[in-house]
């Protein structure tokens, strides 16, 4: 006894999934009568094992040929259709996946080819092409199938060959082609480990790609830390000596000046990070030297002029020092005078650069104001600092001394051409140190 208004699914759906699929079929006619160019190239495109369709197309053109020359040996049985029937199947694949939408699986691929090679195979010839079906087969078979698929169908073609050698159906060189399938089978096999293996390529290119922009977002945020550490600092002491002027001496003038060259940083600085911040954008810019070496002075003299007690002493031959290597012991020593600034109110500092037959070095010592104790810093900037030495080959330490603490940086020399000695600071004498004052 039936339930009323209850029906079978499975009854209810076939239809329905019946007339989708004859739907399917007639938008792809007529997709193909529209453009067969266009619909045959799609359809490779869409196909879900990752060749590139010059391959798949030539290993069907080769099976093609195969086939032909197989029937073309058999025209002593004609009128018979079975050699007719034989390349229909091997290229019925094809037609299945362009019409039906019939994905060529391994399994069906190899059911076509040995179902072709059955019929060319019942009509036996001399020197037979049929075979040659199976290699192809075999390694189209290998190229999209895991090998526990793969390895089965090759066995089950080798097999079919040796029973129509049995019952006399094959000439001689049954060795030859089961040979011949085994390496169907390897080639396709190759296929397969080669498009692995660029699989691999490709994700270890997507890791480096990935590492290299983590590496460049790091440079850039610490090339930004380091232009915005300076300039506040050296701006924050042009304002407190702005500040002392019109407060203690009401000397406006001092002031002004004091304020000008906090401008004039500001701005410099504003242009440094537009320049850094630009490396993220991929359009062309305008090209900016880097700082070097030789910027070390104008460093050194915008803190002096900001009123920070610095002494600088420089030996040897600046023209020897490498463009990167100069820009890494401008960006320490920036960093090095801007903690003095923010950490130690009121010390003084001395930077020393030595240049001598193998190496660079720059120390920046500064004094700690009483009742300060040395503290150890984990910040960016130290890491940034010590990042700059290590990457060129060199070594950096930072800690206290017995007056207060000290940053020193020894980097190798790149080879480099002679040319200017290290400039002096206006008042500092050659070889000592001299202390210069500012407001």
């Amino acid at each position: 006894m039936g339930v009323t208004g209850v029906s079978d699914p499975g009854v209810g759906m076939r239809p329905g999934r019946v007339r989708a699929a004859l739907l399917r079929t007639r938008q792809r006619c007529a997709e193909f009568g529209r453009d067969p160019v266009a619909a045959f190239r799609r359809n490779v495109e869409q196909l879900p094992f990752d060749y590139p369709p010059s391959i798949i197309i030539s290993v069907d053109l080769a099976v093609l040929v195969v086939a032909v020359a197989a029937a073309a040996q058999r025209h002593d049985y004609f009128p018979t259709v079975l050699p007719i029937v034989a390349v229909l199947l091997t290229c019925a694949f094809g037609p299945l996946y362009a019409f039906l939408g019939v994905l060529p699986g391994p399994l069906l691929l190899g059911l076509l080819a040995m179902s072709a090679e059955a019929l060319f195979l019942a009509q036996p010839v001399a020197g037979d092409f049929a075979p040659f079906v199976l290699v192809a087969a075999a390694g189209e078979v290998a190229a999209i199938a895991p090998k526990r698929v793969s390895v089965p169908v090759a066995l089950a073609m080798m097999l079919q060959l040796v029973a129509f050698d049995v019952i006399g159906h094959m000439s001689d060189g049954l060795p030859t082609y089961l040979v011949g399938v085994a390496f169907g089978w390897m080639a396709g096999l190759m296929l397969q480990y080669q498009r692995r293996f660029l699989y691999q390529e490709r994700g270890y290119q997507d890791v480096r790609a990935a590492q290299a922009a983590d590496e460049e977002r790091r440079r850039i945020a610490r090339e930004v830390h380091d232009v915005i550490a300076h300039s506040l600092s050296v701006t924050l002491l042009h304002l407190t000596a702005a500040r002392h002027a019109l407060q203690t001496d009401r000397d406006v003038d001092e002031a002004v000046d004091a304020l000008t060259d906090a401008e004039r940083l500001g701005r410099q600085a504003m242009a440094d990070i537009r320049r850094t911040v630009g490396l993220l954008d991929a359009r062309p810019g305008k090209m900016v030297p880097e700082p070097g070496v030789e910027d070390i002075e104008d460093l050194v003299g915008d803190f002096v002029r900001a009123g920070l007690d610095v002494r600088y002493k420089c030996d040897g031959d600046l023209g020897v020092v490498s463009p990167a290597v100069g820009l890494a012991l401008y960006r320490i020593g920036q960093e090095s005078l801007a903690n003095v600034v923010k950490h130690g109110h009121g010390a003084s500092a001395a930077v020393r650069l030595a240049v001598d037959a193998t190496e660079v070095t720059l120390t920046v010592e500064n004094t700690l104001p009483a009742g300060l104790r040395p503290q150890r810093g984990a910040g960016m900037g130290v890491t940034g600092m010590r990042q700059r030495a290590e990457l060129l080959g060199g070594r950096m330490t930072v800690g206290p001394f017995d007056e207060g603490w000290a940053v020193r940086a020894g980097i190798p020399l790149a080879p480099g051409r002679s040319g200017s000695s290290c400039p002096l600071l206006p008042g500092s004498v050659h070889g000592s140190t001299t202390a210069r004052e500012g407001s």
